[in-house]
């Protein structure tokens, strides 16, 4: 941490993703209004003393639909990331352990994989399983899978033949062994540095498929939803769009800066 507070990005990261996780965590009990509560006479008004930042088309209060919709908005982001970079890392790291046919084998359906965009892959995963959260956010895991795999297995085969792994090979230790105690451990900075930059990716995937209707249902306080439900009222006022699109803007900044200054940190040369 010291090492990515030196660094200007590492210092906004940090400030960033200070203010989103404390929305994640106390939003809901802060909110200063029922994100569901209608009010005819409060529709599509602007940030007064009342709604600090508006209303949208019900009347609903735009700064307590935000906190609302911060937990499940984040846990879609770092829920799919979680299960993308577990799966990869797995393969990927089975890949570079074994080399030879199976290493081709492996490499090959990931490149398959690989060759389509990651939200059209998305949508189509989407389209097949049908719409919702849950969907979602398998969708974007298996989207994340090759490469995350590929992430995984660049690290292996570059700390598979470092001298304390051939050292352990020659006291005839179990691959097992070899995996978990000196190969493992010494590849986990690029995973955790990619893990941290692909949930703003997972973020803004999430909340393409809510402004699509395929992620988040109403009455769900999702910000990519918020701003699909309010998008034909942005000219009477543009608050209802432009406060969710922030929210999605700054979060995503927050964890791809953070990942930045953590690469840095993993990366001396890089930093320099």
């Amino acid at each position: 941490m010291r090492k990515i507070l030196k660094s200007p990005t590492g210092i906004i990261g940090v400030i960033l993703l200070t203010i989103v996780l404390f929305a994640t965590v106390f939003g809901p009990w802060i909110a200063p209004y029922d994100p569901q509560a209608f009010d005819a006479r409060a529709r599509l008004q602007g940030p007064s003393m009342a709604h600090w930042l508006g209303t949208d088309q019900y009347g609903r209060d735009l700064l307590s639909r935000i906190l609302s919709g911060a937990p499940s908005t984040v846990a879609f982001g770092l829920g799919a990331t979680i299960l993308g970079v577990g799966v990869g890392s797995v393969i990927g790291v089975i890949a570079g352990v074994a080399g030879g046919r199976t290493d081709s084998i492996i490499m090959r359906i990931l490149d398959g994989m690989l060759a389509m965009p990651e939200l059209l892959f998305t949508l189509l995963i989407v389209t097949f399983l049908g719409g919702g959260t849950t969907q979602a956010m398998l969708a974007v895991a298996v989207t994340f899978t090759p490469g995350m795999a590929r992430i995984a297995r660049s690290a292996v085969l570059s700390v598979r033949t470092r001298e304390y792994v051939l050292a352990a090979q020659a006291r005839g230790e179990s691959r097992a062994w070899i995996v978990g105690r000196e190969v493992l451990p010494n590849a986990l900075g690029p995973i955790i540095v990619e893990a941290t930059i692909r949930v703003s990716f997972a973020i803004m995937i999430g909340a393409t498929l809510g402004f699509l209707g395929l992620g988040a249902q109403p009455p769900s306080t999702e910000w990519g939803l918020m701003v699909a439900e309010a998008r034909q009222f942005m000219f009477r006022n543009p608050w209802c769009v432009a406060v969710p699109g922030l929210a999605i803007a700054i979060t995503a900044l927050g964890f791809n800066l953070f990942g930045d200054a953590l690469r840095d940190a993993f990366d001396p040369k890089r930093g320099h």
